[in-house]
């Protein structure tokens, strides 16, 4: 147990372009904030490992290596691992057949299906796409689609069809569009204070998520299954979308420091930011980390998944974690800055282009994003779904369950809302008095 985190790693490099203002926080909280401090961080380490007992084994049942393709180091990856699928000209050719023929029924955005976006060829490729988000490597680009053919409308259409092949569950970002009862299934990821953006009322817009701005997004999970991103346009500059294994941030620690396994597997008490069906649900007790013992029948091997936003426990610009809960501990602190910086150790970038949708196992993958820069000429937006696939789809850990159904539950064609243009979560408009 000589190693330790600290000396395992070196200091951060993904570059910053811009800071939101830090969050407020609570009474008691440890000295953190969003943005992982490397020099903090170390000095946490060292301090709790001079003066703490720490767990030098395991928690029960938890396996000391996890193995497989979902263990993989950013650095070697390429070499072994094709990630980005480039659609044929015939695939392209039954895309837009597909969306001729979608439009010709005249039917809501929400019925788009496999059967109302049909793709007879390319059907096959993209059900042995999803295999490998859940038995492969854990994540693939889909390449070259070109946006600028198609209206933003023809855009979504397109994006929501095609996913519909991979994952036919759509999931709820936000219960709420325009202050009306929605399911909204898509989400635009954009900076919203720019005087680039096209997002109006601004001033009336509470940032507390860095998705809306153009700072750096430190490593994180989404909701749901499955969490997908279409480049609509790409930045000037910056704005790099890294990826990270789960499964091998996990050998990692069990090897050097099987107490933050212990951590990672314990309560934490989460603040829920986004609005409900009923927006009473505000916060949420459970682990960021869950293991699945391997299945009787050997179907499944062992398992870790990984469900977290740093932003739940230490808050973001306007919107700070209450202080009608408790202040994360130390331990929790310094986790939440070793799978930051083990997530930028082990990373790769997928080398996103424009016109490139992305697919990623939200709950064995982790993902971040570089700090960015706009310009008239070349402003970032990317569209994000949320997808489950239910033949494929891995089993919900109990403790997840009301949070999936948070996501999935109750979500009607109906209801599906696709917004056009650029738009915040409710939960950055203050509630009308």
């Amino acid at each position: 147990m000589s190693v330790t985190v600290a000396a395992a790693l070196p200091p951060p490099s993904a570059p910053v372009f811009s800071v939101t203002e830090a969050a407020k926080p609570p009474p008691g909280q440890p000295d953190i904030a969003y943005h992982p401090d490397w020099d903090k961080y170390q000095a946490r380490v060292a301090r709790r490992q001079q003066t703490e007992d720490l767990p030098k084994t395991l928690p029960d049942g938890f396996p000391k290596e996890l193995k497989g393709d979902l263990v993989w180091d950013g650095e070697t990856l390429a070499s072994k691992y094709d990630w980005t699928y480039v659609l044929s000209s015939d695939h392209l050719e039954e895309i837009d057949r597909a969306l001729a023929h979608f439009k010709s029924l005249n039917i809501a955005k929400g019925y788009i299906t496999q059967e109302t976006f049909p793709l007879p060829t390319l059907h096959g490729e993209l059900r042995r796409l999803s295999r490998e988000l859940h038995f492969g490597h854990g994540f693939f680009v889909l390449r070259g689609l070109d946006v600028d053919r198609y209206t933003v409308e023809e855009n979504i259409i397109i994006y929501t069809g095609v996913s519909s092949h991979i994952g036919s569950i759509r999931g709820r970002q936000d219960a709420y569009f325009e202050g009306k009862r929605a399911d909204v299934v898509v989400g635009h990821i954009k900076d919203v204070r720019s005087g680039l953006g096209d997002i109006r009322d601004k001033e009336k817009i509470k940032i507390g998520t860095p998705a809306y701005t153009s700072d750096k997004q430190v490593f994180h999970t989404d909701s749901g299954d499955i969490v997908s991103l279409f480049a609509l346009s790409t930045a000037a500059e910056g704005g790099a979308s890294r990826l990270a294994s789960t499964w091998r941030v996990y050998n990692h620690l069990a090897a050097t420091r099987p107490d933050l396994i212990h951590t990672l597997s314990g309560i934490w008490e989460a603040e829920l930011f986004t609005k409900t069906v009923d927006d009473k649900d505000r916060f949420m007790s459970r682990p960021l980390l869950y293991h699945q013992p391997k299945s009787a029948d050997g179907k499944t091997p062992d398992r870790v998944l990984l469900q977290y936003g740093r932003r739940y426990y230490v808050g973001f610009g306007e919107l700070p974690r209450g202080s009608h809960l408790p202040p994360i501990t130390e331990g929790q602190a310094e986790a939440l800055d070793a799978l930051h910086f083990l997530g930028e150790r082990f990373s790769v970038s997928t080398n996103f282009e424009k016109g490139d949708i992305q697919y990623v196992n939200n709950v064995a993958i982790f993902h971040a994003r570089d700090g960015y820069t706009d310009t008239k000429a070349n402003t970032r937006h990317l569209l994000r779904q949320w997808l489950r696939d239910p033949e494929y789809a891995w089993e919900t850990p109990a403790p997840l369950a009301s949070r999936w159904d948070r996501v999935y539950g109750g979500v009607t064609p109906e209801l599906q809302t696709f917004p056009l243009e650029p738009h915040t979560r409710s939960e950055s408009t203050p509630a009308k008095k």
